[in-house]
């Protein structure tokens, strides 16, 4: 990720990257993601009365309110799947959106945990985009299409 140059003994440039560095560090942030993910979605998976609030609001109820608690399970999970992960970061940046706006509107005080989740999930979305692409490649190649 980050590229250095260094003399050699006939002084050429030699370019020297240290992508373990970044892919352990993207690692972790899809680590916490995903532990941000469960935390927030097993009230709204498992029905918990107290989550219903914002749903109503929005006119999803509690089906909405499962739907996206189930949601945002599959999608931590997923982030530990190496070619699933991009793809699962740029599924969740929806979800991320939704739950910025409706925290803004419902508890505006608490808006910094989805803003902060929704960056990093479209952080880890830019750094896996080729995974994404390739499962969307492979998927397209193998639908019959018309």
């Amino acid at each position: 990720m980050t590229a250095t140059t260094s003399p050699t003994a006939n002084s050429r440039p030699v370019a020297r990257t240290h992508p373990v560095i970044g892919t352990i560090a993207l690692w972790v942030i899809q680590v916490l993601l995903a532990l941000t993910f469960v935390v927030m979605a097993l009230p709204k998976a498992l029905g918990n009365p107290i989550s219903v609030a914002p749903f109503d609001l929005i006119g999803l109820g509690i089906p909405g309110m499962i739907v996206v608690g189930w949601l945002e399970l599959l999608g931590a999970v997923a982030l530990f799947i190496p070619r699933l992960s991009g793809l699962a970061a740029v599924c969740q940046i929806p979800l991320m959106i939704g739950a910025t706006v409706l925290s803004a509107i419902v508890t505006p005080d608490l808006i910094v945990v989805p803003a902060v989740t929704l960056v990093f999930v479209c952080i880890v979305a830019w750094f896996r985009r080729f995974d994404a692409s390739a499962v969307i490649q492979k998927v397209r190649l193998r639908l019959p299409w018309p």
